[in-house]
C-alpha cells in the first residue's frame, strides 16, 4: 500500500510506502531539540538506523553480556546502541530503556560521543541479544517468557 503525495500543481509527485508513513508519524513524538546519532564515516546502514538507550549506570553492565557490539554512544546520562530500523517491532523494551526511531536523541543536552566503533562497515548491535541483556540487567522477564494468566 502506498500514499501518493501531491505537489503544488496537484500532480502525484512522490509515492510514500505505508512503512514510511508509519516511521514519519513515529518520528513526530520527539520534543525539544532533535539530534541524530551520526553513523561514523565509512559505515553503512543497509537496514536503516534506530537506537536503544539505557541510563548510563546500566551501560557497563549490559556491555559484557553482548556477543557482538556495534556503535555505542554515551553522555553522562545515557548509553545508546545503534540497531537496525524497526527493532522495536514485537519487542516491548523494558523500562528504563528507551527506543529512538531514526536514532534521534531529542532530549540529550548535546550529541552524545561515540565510545565504541566496531571493525567493519556495519554499525549495528544485534537487537535480540541487546534486548535480552537489557532485560537481564534491569531484572525484567522478556514478554514472550512471562507466564500466561487465565
Amino acid at each position: 500500500m502506498s500514499v501518493r503525495g501531491t505537489s503544488a500543481a496537484g500532480v502525484g509527485a512522490r509515492v510514500l510506502s505505508l512503512d514510511t508513513v508509519v516511521r514519519l508519524k513515529r518520528g513526530l513524538r520527539a520534543s525539544g531539540p532533535v539530534r541524530r546519532l551520526p553513523v561514523p564515516e565509512g559505515m553503512t546502514v543497509p537496514l536503516g538506523c534506530d537506537a536503544v538507550s539505557v541510563p548510563a549506570r546500566f551501560g557497563p553492565l549490559v556491555l559484557p553480556l553482548l556477543p557482538r557490539v556495534g556503535c555505542i554512544y554515551a553522555d553522562q546520562a545515557h548509553w545508546w546502541w545503534i540497531v537496525p530500523s524497526d527493532s522495536d517491532v514485537a519487542l516491548a523494551w523494558p523500562t528504563p530503556a528507551q527506543y529512538a526511531t531514526g536514532a534521534v536523541v531529542a532530549d540529550a543536552p548535546g550529541t552524545p560521543g561515540l565510545i565504541h566503533k566496531p571493525t567493519g562497515t556495519i554499525p549495528y548491535t544485534p537487537p535480540i541479544p541487546l534486548f535480552l541483556a537489557v532485560c537481564q540487567v534491569v531484572g525484567t522477564t522478556p514478554v514472550w517468557s512471562r507466564p500466561i494468566s487465565a
